[in-house]
């Protein structure tokens, strides 16, 4: 740590020793440990009457594939690495389309690929926009704005980061794509974690959710947005290539052309916008994969490339910029 973590995490300490404070997962749960977002609660949260639930998909096996609905206590579960680490952290979104957050296909699986690769990841547990928050629309965004800043302030090895990147897939791809193009979102501060930079160094999107209009839109996503209280003439503000701009990070997108739930021309939008803007980007199809691969059922598929595709790109061209 330089001295000015050194002196951010003492700040940290004595402004909220407890809140800042990681839990261990509960018995049998992954992850080294968990932190919860907003210890004192989450902001816009005092009409919210829906209850957590973790719903088991495949409750008879062979693997897990659980999914939270309604979220009332966003966190991290935190994933050291499992080799020299590399540098690099990432905060890992999950899709569900706006109404859930998939937990295992999607994130502990995903983290558990780069931990064993050197690399940190933090998986984010997320508010929905539909479930009454204040913020609505942007609960979701302040969550892994958060989730970013706490990364920053309290490093997950003990050393800071030389990156952090966000990781998408689907509706989390939404969410990380507005992280990445809207620098204006913004929520009230809590702590001096808050004084750290919500900007990612790069986005990494798993076949994102990007149009909200259009013939290539996914309904459903947009649906919580309009549910969320966002307006009918406001939703195209909300397609995240419209965004793009000058002070977008470096971007890889990955998508199968057979996807018929969030079509393909979501990454070739995005990243027809990441070239015109002059971001630094790499977009990667497949002719087969259809819809929310994750690492499973990939095996001997063409799709089965992309992880090492996105360590590659992680490492040699996701650089820092100022």
């Amino acid at each position: 740590m330089n001295r000015r973590q050194v002196l951010l995490a003492s700040t940290l300490a004595a402004l909220s020793p407890a809140g800042m404070a990681a839990r261990k997962p509960a018995a049998g749960e992954p992850g080294d440990e968990v932190v919860d977002l907003w210890p004192r609660g989450a902001p816009g949260g005092d009409h919210v009457t829906a209850k957590e639930e973790v719903v088991e998909r495949l409750p008879d096996g062979p693997m897990r594939d659980r999914f939270v609905q309604h979220v009332t206590r966003p966190s991290m579960t935190i994933f050291k690495p499992r080799a020299a680490f590399n540098g690099i952290t990432l905060l890992i979104v999950p899709g569900g389309g706006y109404v859930r957050v998939v937990i295992d296909k999607e994130g502990v699986e995903a983290a558990d690929w780069f931990t064993k690769r050197g690399f940190a990841a933090a998986v984010l547990r997320y508010r929905l926009p539909a479930d009454g928050w204040v913020n609505g629309a942007d609960a979701p965004v302040h969550d892994a704005m958060r989730g970013i800043r706490l990364l920053r302030a309290q490093p997950i090895t003990g050393v800071a980061s030389s990156r952090i990147g966000v990781m998408g897939f689907s509706a989390g791809g939404h969410l990380c794509a507005r992280l990445l193009t809207e620098p204006g979102i913004a929520y009230d501060r809590r702590d001096a974690a808050d004084d750290s930079s919500a900007r990612p160094d790069f986005g990494v999107l798993m076949y994102p959710v990007i149009a909200m209009t259009g013939p290539h839109a996914h309904a459903g996503s947009a649906r919580q947005l309009l549910s969320s209280g966002v307006g009918d003439a406001d939703i195209e503000h909300y397609s995240a290539h419209r965004n793009v701009g000058a002070h977008t990070p470096p971007t890889m997108l990955v998508h199968a052309a057979d996807d018929t739930t969030v079509p393909v021309e979501n990454s070739l939008l995005m990243y027809e916008a990441l070239r015109g803007a002059k971001i630094r980007s790499e977009l990667h199809v497949f002719d087969s994969g259809g819809h929310g691969f994750g690492l499973r059922g990939v095996a001997g598929r063409d799709v089965a490339a992309w992880p090492a595709l996105v360590q590659n790109w992680a490492l040699n061209n996701a650089k820092t910029i100022p």
